[in-house]
């Protein structure tokens, strides 16, 4: 196993897997997303650029919602990204209390050439892994993803 930790098995087992989960999920998004400071761009400032191309005009906190970030961390990055001509802001005609974040034909344009280089990537870093694994590895990390988001709501609704 990857963890010293000489406590129960129960404990052992569940901090391997973390431990692995982690450093596999850390070599991964190296390997694939490295090439992005080559474009000026952070791993944030790509998904959310890649989130508009693919789904359309988003507020702020839909899109944080989307590449989990904080609403504060997109709000800078969408600073960032309409400073450099790549996203822009509207009011939205229905309701103008909410702003959307919308992809400028220069952020498409970036978005163009680089994602088949990405997804050629991301095609890349799980190739050692059989089709069959890959599937099994997406509904393996769906599972353990939604058992903790309701682990969290149950947290809120606790009584304090």
């Amino acid at each position: 196993m990857g963890t010293h930790y000489r406590g129960a098995e129960t404990e052992r087992r569940a901090l391997d897997g973390y431990i692995k989960l982690a450093r596999a999920a850390e070599a991964t998004g190296a390997t694939i997303n490295d090439h992005l400071r080559d474009y000026g761009l952070t791993v944030s400032q790509f998904g959310v650029i890649e989130a508009l191309y693919h789904l359309g005009p988003m507020t702020v906190g839909e899109l944080g919602e989307k590449i989990l970030k904080s609403s504060g961390n997109m709000t800078l990055v969408a600073d960032n990204l309409v400073k450099r001509g790549l996203v822009t802001r509207r009011r939205r005609s229905d309701d103008r209390r909410c702003v959307e974040i919308r992809l400028s034909a220069a952020g498409e344009a970036l978005l163009e050439q680089i994602w088949p280089h990405h997804a050629a990537r991301v095609v890349a870093a799980f190739s050692p892994l059989s089709a069959e694994e890959q599937e099994q590895l997406a509904a393996l990390c769906r599972k353990l993803g939604l058992a903790q988001a309701t682990v969290a709501l149950e947290a809120a609704d606790a009584p304090a």
